[in-house]
């Protein structure tokens, strides 16, 4: 099944994870994925990630068996969440998919916009990488706004 957006499908799978509250959300990988991954866990949206080799989905329960394995690698993102056992609410609230291939949004430096007044994040993929909004306004570069992360 060939798939036209993996970075909405990366968003979407978290969104239904973080729904459903689920400790951990995986993916198939690709270097876009754990780039936007980093930008997450650097900024504390998320605990951490890990790209397993051929596949091998850990769930943090103890292996039973022979666990099948996939071709490619996947890559696991650990969400993160606050508040104790009956208030417990994910750390993100919403996120956006603002570029797709179909319609390819650039911004200028001038024109990077700001999420919720600055609680917010956006993602730019710049020709330095992949980072946000913040430090592209500090280098002064603009790029592909991919989405915004509340």
């Amino acid at each position: 099944m060939s798939m036209t957006d993996p970075i909405a499908d990366m968003l979407t799978r978290m969104r239904n994870a973080l729904d459903r509250q689920q400790p951990t959300v995986a993916m198939p990988h690709s270097k876009m994925k754990v780039a936007i991954a980093d930008v997450l866990k650097n900024e504390g949206y998320i605990e951490s990630y890990e790209v397993l080799p051929g596949g091998a989905v850990s769930t943090g329960a103890p292996a039973t068996g022979a666990t099948p394995q996939a071709k490619f690698p996947t890559l696991v993102i650990r969400l993160r969440y606050v508040g104790g056992r009956r208030e417990r609410r994910p750390v993100i609230n919403g996120l956006q998919r603002v570029s797709s291939p179909g319609r390819r949004i650039y911004v200028g430096k001038r024109e990077i916009p700001w999420v919720l007044s600055g609680l917010g994040v956006s993602i730019l993929t710049t020709s330095r990488g992949v980072m946000t909004d913040q430090k592209a306004r500090q280098l002064g570069l603009g790029g592909e706004l991919l989405c915004k992360v509340w």
